[in-house]
Formats: structure tokens, sequence, C-alpha cells
């Protein structure tokens, strides 16, 4: 790789590790340089792995240290995760994939819906008398999550926070924090199978994880500061050009 390659994957790594944190899918925007820059697609999204188990573990100290992560409440339902990445990672699936780009593209615009018209959902939570849903629905609706997280990793983490908003109950900053405890939890599994099979650049891996754990680092210091009225903002820009992307447009207006 020539300099200028290292400072776009570093550069693109601190972007994506701050938008990983406080919002999703900004793994999207380090795939898509990885590719840009001759990576097979295989091999960009094995790689962009490396990044993301390193950015959560990141994250995940500087949410613990704020005590913003209840692993007392969230252990189950990344247990449930787990077990579906397993499942995500070791059955395969023939599906045609541009189908399944509708589909999570079609779900994702539904998700800025209800950003939209239901705001206060996302930015406050339930009422505290207010009932989630039951928890054996959650660890269903979790391990489905987990186990596309199993197959395609990129914006799975607008899947979970909208799994942990609108079925546990929580606000988007709590969210925020046990999104990256439940990815944490089962990315290594992943990770470490593209690493059996020879799919991973540990030096663009790793030159990508610097920046995501820069981006991660601030990101969960300040998410507080920052607030959730800010992150749904921030979300539906991720949404929108989310499901955009999956549904072709940019291709169709920049290819």
């Amino acid at each position: 790789m020539e300099w200028i390659d290292y400072v776009l994957i570093a550069g693109v790594g601190l972007m994506a590790g701050f938008i990983n944190v406080l919002a999703a899918s900004g793994s999207m925007l380090a795939m898509a340089m990885l590719i840009f820059l001759g990576y097979p697609a295989n091999v960009a999204n094995a790689t962009n792995r490396v990044a993301i188990v390193l950015q959560n573990l990141v994250a995940v100290g500087n949410f613990s240290k704020q005590k913003m992560i209840s692993f007392k409440t969230t252990w189950q339902i990344a247990l449930a995760a787990l077990l579906g990445a397993i499942l995500g990672a070791f059955v395969a699936i023939e599906i045609n994939e541009r189908y399944l780009h509708y589909t999570i593209a079609s779900l994702l615009i539904f998700m800025f819906l209800l950003l939209i018209f239901k705001p206060s959902a996302w930015i406050k939570g339930k009422a505290p008398d207010a009932k989630g849903l039951k928890m054996h629905w959650q660890i269903i609706i979790f391990f489905i999550i987990g186990a596309y997280g199993g197959f395609i990793q990129a914006g799975v983490g607008l899947f979970l926070l909208a799994g942990l908003v609108l079925g546990v109950g929580y606000d988007l900053v709590k969210a925020n924090a046990a999104k990256v405890f439940i990815v944490l939890i089962y990315t290594p599994l992943a990770l470490l199978m593209f690493v059996f099979e020879g799919l991973v650049d540990w030096e663009a891996g790793l030159i990508l994880a610097a920046g995501n754990m820069t981006g991660a680092f601030f990101a969960s210091k300040y998410a507080k500061r920052i607030g959730a009225n800010f992150i749904r903002y921030l979300l539906m820009v991720v949404l929108i050009g989310s499901a955009l992307k999956m549904f072709g447009v940019f291709d169709y207006l920049f290819g």
C-alpha cells in the first residue's frame, strides 16, 4: 500500500468508529473504502471485523466506566444474539443477494419513518411504568438479529438499536451502549472463522482498527453530552443513506 492508502483507511476508520458507536452502519463506509482500494468484497468484509472487535472493546470500556451498560439485564439478549450468530456463521443459506438487499433497505426505511413519526420512543424510551416485550420475545428477536449479524455485519447495528429501543425500552444513548456490548460478544467468533479461511488482511485491518478505536473513544466518551436527540438525527441520515445504497440509487446516479 502507498502512504495515501494508510491515511485514507485510518481516516475512514475514524469516521466509521464514531458513526458505529453513536448510530450504526459506519462499517459500510469502511468496506466501501477497502473495496475502492482494490480489496475483494469478501476480504473487505472479513478485514472490517478486526476493526469492529477493537472498536467495541474501547467503546464498552468507556461506557462501562460511565455505568451506562447494565450487564445484568443485557447478558440474556447478548447470549441470544451470540447463539444466533453461531447459526448465521455456520449454516449456509442460499439467497438471492439482490432481493436480500431490497428487503433490508425496506426495513431501514421503516425504521426511518418510526424515527420521524414516533420520536419520543427513541429519545426517551418507554415510560417507567410501561413494559417492553416479554423476555422470551426479546430472546427470539435478538437471536434472529444475531443470525443476521453472523451472515452480514453491515447494518446489524440498526436492527440492534431498533430491538433495544422498541423491544426492550432503552433510550438511544443506553441502546447504543448495549449495542456495542452485544456486537462485542458475537463478532470475535465471526472474525475467527474469517481468519481460518485466510480472508483477513491484518495490515489494513489494524490500520482501520486504529481509526475505528479513535472514533469509538470520542463517541463513547461524549455520548451522554451529545444526547439522544442528536443521535436520532444522525441515525436518520445513516438509515436513509444506507437504504438508498442498498436500493442501488448511488450506483445509478454516480456509476
